[in-house]
């Protein structure tokens, strides 16, 4: 199957390396994406710029794929489903859900020069990271890319219900699916409480499951690409 995969804020694509290798040698055919303004060298890039990279990497895959999203970019991963819900035969999230219409797409840290840069380890202190040793962390820091304002403050556009078709799992590193679901039953991620079909996975690992535990997310994602959707 084609499995896009979308990181997170201030991460290029290279950061699933690990995990597309390990797709790779369970049949799969990985599309890693490097987003406008996370490793394009483009520092105006915009929400739409990202959209519109993962719109593409849909519309190219040779079958109906199953689209990745990582923490803040299960929103981006939501939005294929919106913008392609006849095409996009599933969506995993990892670490996250998907922002609501009308809600920005990421203002969550500090911007500085028009860009928000990753604020340091302070802010995921605990779960996040625990999983992540000295030199993880330190690869994650170094490969780090300020995420540009137009990215960060982009409003999010959702405008078909029939994404609400499209088969969702959940995959949990730093929460449980108990969590996942309380949240849900709670009113507070009002776009998965409407999928009609959700799946919850847990996986032992912090909230970067690719770089602490590449090998394990690969089979969790092949699993979910091999059920019926």
């Amino acid at each position: 199957m084609d499995i896009v995969l979308i990181a997170g804020l201030w991460l290029s694509g290279s950061v699933w390396d690990e995990v597309a290798s390990a797709l790779k040698a369970l049949g799969h055919r990985p599309v890693p994406l490097t987003l406008p303004g996370q490793g394009d060298g483009s520092a105006s890039a915009t929400l739409d710029d990202q959209v519109a990279v993962v719109l593409a990497a849909v519309d190219s895959a040779s079958e109906r794929p199953m689209v990745v999203g990582h923490s803040a970019a299960c929103t981006l991963a939501w939005l294929a489903a919106d913008a392609r819900p006849e095409q996009v035969a599933k969506v995993a999230m990892i670490g996250g859900f998907p922002s609501p219409d009308g809600a920005s797409y990421a203002e969550f840290f500090e911007l500085k020069d028009g860009v928000m840069p990753f604020p340091g380890w302070r802010p995921f202190e605990g779960p996040d990271s625990a999983d992540l040793d000295e030199t993880a962390r330190r690869r994650i820091e170094a490969a780090a890319i300020p995420v540009p304002e137009g990215v960060a403050k982009g409003v999010v556009r959702l405008a078909d219900e029939r994404r609400f078709d499209v088969p969702v799992v959940l995959v949990c590193p730093e929460f449980t699916p108990a969590q996942a679901r309380e949240w849900i039953e709670a009113g507070e991620v009002p776009e998965l409480a409407k999928a009609k079909h959700l799946d919850f996975v847990d996986i032992d690992s912090g909230h970067w499951p690719m770089v602490s535990k590449p090998t394990e997310l690969a089979q969790l994602l092949s699993a979910a690409a091999a059920e019926p959707h």
